[in-house]
């Protein structure tokens, strides 16, 4: 996967996820959680956006590290809907969501590795979006 497919891919999970937690906004009870999720699920592609731009491999790593915790945390909060029944009508939308999240959260923790296994070596190129 190229770095423009990949920010095009958390660009549409964070879409997705907007699409998903609306009618969450609108009562009070579950208005936090909703707006957590949206926090971590909107950081991820702004974040990788921004690893893209990175100057140094450094920069690049520590982008990849923000990434790969906001990713998790969009789990969490995926799994707290699932478990507290906020979103029971919506199973289906909510089982591909959680998907999605531990797909990114898995890609970005390797990519995580990967980096910093190779600046370790003194190999590593800073990415290009």
């Amino acid at each position: 996967m190229t770095p423009k497919e990949l920010q095009e891919r958390t660009l549409a999970f964070a879409l997705d996820v907007y699409k998903f937690i609306r009618p969450l906004l609108r009562t009070v009870e579950t208005q936090h959680v909703a707006h957590q999720l949206l926090r971590s699920a909107t950081s991820v592609a702004a974040n990788y956006r921004a690893a893209c731009l990175a100057r140094s491999s450094k920069e690049w790593i520590a982008k990849l590290g923000v990434i790969r915790e906001e990713a998790d945390e969009s789990v969490l909060w995926l799994v707290f809907i699932q478990r507290a029944g906020m979103a029971a009508a919506a199973s289906k939308e909510l089982d591909e969501l959680l998907g999605e999240a531990r797909e990114l959260t898995r890609i970005f923790v390797a990519s995580y590795r990967t980096s910093r296994e190779k600046r370790e070596r003194g190999s590593v190129p800073v990415e290009a979006g």
